[in-house]
């Protein structure tokens, strides 16, 4: 079953969902204040990802209760590495006071070492990044614009079984052309809007202790128009609904279940495979570069592999319409979390 969210409130009055699904826009409102659990089990946050065929950038705020974490990574996928530079802070709580729509409200993030604002503009979003220290002060600033034209998106209402109060609110907003530029120690890199595409993770929830999630996404051109894809599982009760999403010229093709066959003993060492019960997503995945961290504090675990590289194959869209995918720039991950 695939149900599809009508427009209203996201949360009952006990803070339990009202309804389950999936969407094509932001049909249910997320208000913190109706949440029904305590605050350390909240988590919300902005991730943001944009590729331009050599190299990317990728940026994160996020509240998750107990510690708040701006990050910011430099992608290069010709020597390749991942240059990373992040501040955790504890028990924001709330503070961090990000917006309750991803339509609406922006992010500015005052810290020393790093200096973040998501703000909206018409016809999009500018996300300028100061980051001083970065690449052992080297620095990085980034000043980007990320058009988003009428489109459709991902937005999935997810429970969680046997705990009626917690649930996974999340957008996934693919498919977004980039210009602008990132200087890394001095050099400029250029994003254009013809060959960098960028993607929008906005996650809001009360999420369960022990977690293992799988997402991969990737954005670009496929026949010479704009076509991405959205594929996960792990984020709670899908029964409702999954969030495998093709999108093909701003269009979204919903699709069902999708399994990722990771390579035993390796994340990054050979191709990875991706097929789906309906037949209408299968990809091979040759990884550039495995952004792996592991924090393991016993009671709080987060065990990450982000892998980038180019997925290749086929995705169908609802009126049956075959899409070659050629080696195009993403990523998948496995994320174990006790959190």
């Amino acid at each position: 079953m695939q149900r599809e969210l009508t427009k209203g409130d996201l949360l009952d009055e006990k803070g339990r969902l009202i309804e389950k699904g999936w969407a094509r826009s932001e049909m249910r409102r997320y208000s913190r204040a109706a949440i029904g659990a305590p605050w350390y089990r909240i988590k919300e946050w902005d991730y943001y990802c944009m590729l331009a065929g050599p190299y990317g950038l990728s940026c994160v705020v996020a509240d998750n209760g107990y510690m708040g974490l701006l990050g910011v990574t430099w992608l290069d996928f010709e020597k390749p590495k991942a240059t990373e530079e992040s501040i955790v802070t504890p028990f924001p709580r709330g503070r961090m006071k990000l917006p309750e729509s991803a339509d609406a409200g922006d992010i500015v993030q005052h810290h020393p070492k790093i200096g973040m604002a998501f703000r909206h503009e018409p016809g999009g979003r500018r996300l300028s990044i100061d980051c001083p220290d970065f690449g052992k002060g080297r620095g990085l600033k980034a000043e980007l614009f990320l058009e988003q034209p009428p489109m459709d998106r991902m937005v999935i209402a997810t429970p969680f079984a046997n705990a009626p109060r917690a649930f996974y609110y999340n957008q996934k907003i693919n498919c977004m052309p980039v210009s602008g530029s990132v200087s890394v120690g001095g050099e400029k890199f250029p994003f254009e809007p013809s060959s960098a595409f960028g993607v929008l993770d906005w996650g809001r929830g009360v999420w369960t202790y022990d977690n293992v999630w799988y997402w991969g996404s990737a954005s670009g051109l496929a026949d010479g128009k704009p076509f991405g894809f959205n594929i996960g599982y792990g984020f709670g009760d899908t029964s409702a609904a999954t969030e495998n999403m093709i999108f093909f010229e701003g269009r979204a093709h919903k699709f069902d279940e999708v399994t990722f066959h990771i390579p035993p003993g390796t994340f990054d060492g050979a191709p990875w495979s991706f097929t789906s019960n309906d037949g209408r997503f299968e990809m091979r995945f040759d990884p550039i570069i495995d952004r792996h961290s592991a924090v393991d504090l016993k009671l709080i675990r987060s065990i990450q592999h982000q892998v980038f590289g180019r997925f290749s194959g086929t995705a169908v869209l609802d009126d049956g319409r075959r899409i070659e995918v050629k080696e195009l720039l993403g990523f998948a991950e496995e994320v174990r979390n006790r959190w």
